[in-house]
């Protein structure tokens, strides 16, 4: 059974969401996703969803076999206990992947990291993009 991890925060999920996981799929026979927990997110502004929601959220997807929230303390945890064969990254993903593999391989993790492209299909890809046209359509009421 070659797994495959997909990570990310899910927040506001949209078409770029879907596309990434359908693609970290393909790559395996079971997919794994872990959702980022409210307080580790720092890289960009909080989520609007809370994660229990956005955990629940994602693990509907028909795509998604098995989805969690991600360790509060160690991110590297759920990796070792789900033991996957490749560990996918979004195209916005701020991990660089090189330092990611030195990082798993220190742990005794030797999985492949994929970077998925971006999606381009429809015009709204991004929570920040939703965000932006809620407040645009909102303020001109």
């Amino acid at each position: 059974m070659k797994r495959v991890v997909a990570t990310g925060t899910f927040d506001l999920l949209h078409p770029g969401h879907i596309y990434y996981l359908e693609e970290s799929r393909k790559l395996g026979d079971e997919l794994h996703v872990i959702v980022a927990r409210d307080a580790n997110v720092r890289h960009k502004p909080p989520p609007v969803i809370p994660e229990a929601q956005r955990l629940r959220v994602v693990s509907a997807l028909r795509i998604v076999d098995h989805a969690r929230l991600g360790d509060p303390v160690d991110m590297f945890r759920p990796i070792e206990e789900i033991r996957p064969a490749v560990i996918t990254l979004g195209f916005n993903q701020h991990f660089e992947e090189s330092r990611l593999v030195a990082a798993l391989a220190e742990r005794g993790i030797r999985a492949r990291v994929v970077r998925i492209g971006e999606y381009r299909g429809d015009p709204i890809c991004s929570s920040r993009q939703i965000v932006e046209r809620i407040l645009e359509m909102r303020t001109r009421e």
